[in-house]
Order: structure tokens, then C-alpha cells, then sequence
């Protein structure tokens, strides 16, 4: 009798503890904004840019650390990341010009991208079984979902008995700590270095060929665009519009008794939806086609925004709109990523993930500031979020035609 192999294996339990430290650490850069704009009497609007080029150096990098994944071997590519991580982080805790912080977080983004997603779930969808490929990328995307609930309290904490400057300089001593965890990180190699030389450039151009790769990465943008606008903005916009917390309410016994204080609670909210909804993404994805859960996830955020944005904003609607958005926060991730592996085969995963995750980081990027400067010219951020709807409705309806067949053999 067959037996099942194991889901959590040495590669699966390595992977989430690496991605969950990297994670933490970049879900912590806006506790930043007030002290270091205090320290140096900046506007706002210049740690901002900065956190919005390390978001774009992020996608810019995930190709490249893929394919140098995929060249000179997956733990090679983690420890650059992991390197290019801390010295971000190091260099930046030196910086005292907001062009100085603005260049060093494009380090951090190179960082990110070795040590985040794309590398990761590459390594661990090589390292699983079909029957349970699905399930550890959701897996490992949950432990990146975990990093971000927990990683601005502890920096908050941090900041409340040393400066920020050395905050940085212990989270560059633990993302390299994290390293520790390489050993375990023994994927099985898909070829020889000749085979790989040769047909990764046949792999890429069959990709770029086929109409589905092109329309999962126009889809992917709203993704991003969706993810970063409210990650960056969805705190003000509670505190600006949201009704008052009523006295001796639940909320108000919890000791959340401003909306600004509602506002952050709400990204937690997200964050703690979103494991949940990411764990069963991939249960779905292994039972169900990737790409019509695609298609209903976008549709789904896309009914959730309009709803909320309709209706008055309270605090028993911004709950809401955190828990049910949380759930279909990061759960197109598994799904996008195990996509690609089933029609394109796990060899270049990594590659390929990452290219479709540079139009993410577009999107988010856009998102970012698009919120801000629409922001500034209208006074709300009515538009921004009309355009999310919009583009969120154009991603679902994207996903519908590809085709969600193996093309290895092709």
C-alpha cells in the first residue's frame, strides 16, 4: 500500500522559519515613519518613497534572484538575499539624508526578494510531492503572513528601550541568524547544470508564447495594487472617516477607544484573516482548478471593497471589511505560484514566479502612490478605491481563460 509522504518536511519547516523572519522585518518599516522623520524633521512623504522603492526594488529583484536560484543553487540565492538584507538594513541605520534612506531600501528590496517568496516557494515546490505541492506553498505563505502580525509590535516594543537605529541594527543580525536554517534546505536538483543552460531559455520563450502566462501576469497587478494601497493607507483613511467608537462598547473595553487605534488593529486583523485564508487556499488548490479560485477570489475583494465603500463606514464595518478582505489577502499567492508550476513545471518556478511577481510589485508600488497623490488632489481617497474595484473585477475576469494545462511535455 502506498504510503502518503509527509507534508512537513526539513525544507517546508526551514523555508517558513526563513520567510517568517524576512517578512516580520519588512512589516515593520512603517513603525519607522514618526521616529525617524522626528529625529531628522522630515516630511512624511520622504521614509514613504523610501518603503515605496523597496517595494519596487523587491519586484525588480525577484527575477533575478530566481534565475540565480535556479543557475548556482537555491542556497547560494539566500544567502546573497540574506546579505543584501542586512546591509540595507546596517547602512541604513547610519543614514541621515532622506536620498541616503531613499538608495539604501533599494538593498533591502534585493534582500527581500532572496529571501521572500519567489525563492522560497520555488524551493519548497520542488522539494514537495504533487499531492501536497499546494498545500506547503500555502503553507509557507501563511509563515510570511505570520511575520507581518507579529513584526511591527515587536519593533514597536524594540523602539520603546533603544533607538531605531539599533532596532536595525539587531534585525540585520537576525535575518542573518536566520540563516542557521540552510542546512535543512536540500531541494533535489531537477537537472544538470547543462540541461539547465540549455533550456531555460527554451522555458522562457514557450512562456512568453503562451497567452495564459501573459494574462496571469496582467492579473497579478491588481494583486498588488489592492495589497499596497491598503497596507499603506488603510489606517488614515479609519481614522479620517470611520464613525467614533461608542463608550463601554466591546471595542472601548479592549482599550480601543480611537479610530486611529481601530485603524491599526484593523491591519492586524488583516494579517491574522489572512493565514487562515492562505491555509485554505491551498486546500482548495489542491482540489480545485487554481485558476477558477483565482478568478473567484479577485471577484470576491472586488465585492467586498464595493460593499464597504457603499455603505457607511463604522467600526463594525471596518472589521468586517478586515476579516472577509484578510481571508483573500495573500491567498492568490499559493495559487499563483502553484499555477505556474502545474503548467510550466517546477525547473524555473522561481524565474517565472518572478517575473509574474514584478507586475505584483507594480501594482503595489501604484497603489502606494497613486493613493497619496489622489489623496492630495481630491481631499478622500473615493477614486483610488473606484479603481481598485475596477481593476480588481479586470483580474478576475482575466484568469478565466487561461489554460490550466501542463505544457512540460509539450
Amino acid at each position: 500500500m502506498h504510503k502518503p509522504a509527509p507534508l512537513f518536511t526539513p525544507v517546508l519547516i526551514a523555508g517558513c522559519a526563513i520567510i517568517l523572519i524576512s517578512f516580520a522585518i519588512r512589516g515593520s518599516f512603517g513603525v519607522f515613519q514618526i521616529p525617524i522623520a522626528t529625529e531628522f524633521n522630515w516630511p512624511r512623504a520622504e521614509f514613504s518613497l523610501a518603503i515605496a522603492i523597496q517595494n519596487l526594488a523587491w519586484g525588480f529583484g525577484q527575477p533575478f534572484f530566481g534565475a540565480l536560484a535556479e543557475k548556482l543553487g537555491d542556497r547560494k540565492a539566500i544567502v546573497l538575499g540574506a546579505l543584501s538584507y542586512a546591509a540595507g538594513l546596517v547602512l541604513s541605520s547610519f543614514a541621515v539624508t532622506p536620498e541616503a534612506h531613499q538608495f539604501y531600501e533599494i538593498l533591502v528590496g534585493f534582500g527581500i526578494a532572496g529571501t521572500g517568496f519567489g525563492v522560497i516557494l520555488a524551493v519548497v515546490g520542488r522539494a514537495s510531492t504533487d499531492e501536497n505541492r499546494s498545500m506547503s506553498l500555502a503553507i509557507a505563505t501563511a509563515a510570511g503572513s505570520a511575520g507581518q502580525v507579529f513584526g511591527a509590535p515587536v519593533a514597536e516594543y524594540l523602539l520603546g528601550m533603544m533607538t531605531w537605529q539599533m532596532v536595525f541594527l539587531i534585525f540585520a543580525a537576525v535575518i542573518l541568524a536566520s540563516l542557521s536554517a540552510l542546512p535543512l534546505m536540500r531541494a533535489p536538483e531537477p537537472a544538470g547544470r547543462a540541461v539547465l543552460e540549455d533550456s531555460m531559455g527554451t522555458i522562457l520563450r514557450r512562456a512568453f508564447r503562451d497567452p495564459s502566462y501573459t494574462l496571469i501576469f496582467l492579473g497579478f497587478f491588481s494583486c498588488g495594487y489592492q495589497l499596497g494601497f491598503v497596507t499603506a493607507h488603510f489606517p488614515a483613511f479609519v481614522t479620517e472617516l470611520c464613525g467614533p467608537i461608542a463608550p463601554g462598547g466591546a471595542l472601548h473595553s479592549l482599550g480601543i477607544t480611537t479610530t486611529s487605534a481601530l485603524g491599526a488593529v484593523a491591519i492586524s486583523l488583516i494579517g491574522l484573516a489572512n493565514i487562515v485564508g492562505t491555509l485554505t487556499a491551498g486546500w482548495l488548490g489542491k482540489r480545485h482548478s487554481k485558476k477558477n479560485l483565482l478568478a473567484m477570489i479577485y471577484l470576491g475583494r472586488t465585492l467586498i471593497s464595493a460593499a464597504f465603500i457603499m455603505t457607511p463606514i463604522t467600526p463594525a464595518t471596518v472589521l468586517l471589511f478586515s476579516a472577509s478582505m484578510g481571508a483573500l489577502w495573500l491567498a492568490t499567492v499559493p495559487l499563483t505560484s502553484g499555477l505556474i508550476a502545474h503548467i510550466y513545471g517546477i525547473r524555473y518556478m522561481g524565474t517565472l514566479y518572478g517575473i509574474v511577481f514584478f507586475s505584483h510589485q507594480l501594482g503595489s508600488f501604484m497603489g502606494v502612490w497613486l493613493g497619496g497623490k489622489l489623496y492630495d488632489l481630491n481631499g478622500d481617497y473615493t477614486m483610488v478605491w473606484w479603481i481598485g474595484v475596477g481593476i480588481g473585477l479586470f483580474s478576475a475576469l482575466l484568469h478565466l481563460p487561461v489554460r490550466e494545462r501542463s505544457l512540460q511535455a509539450a
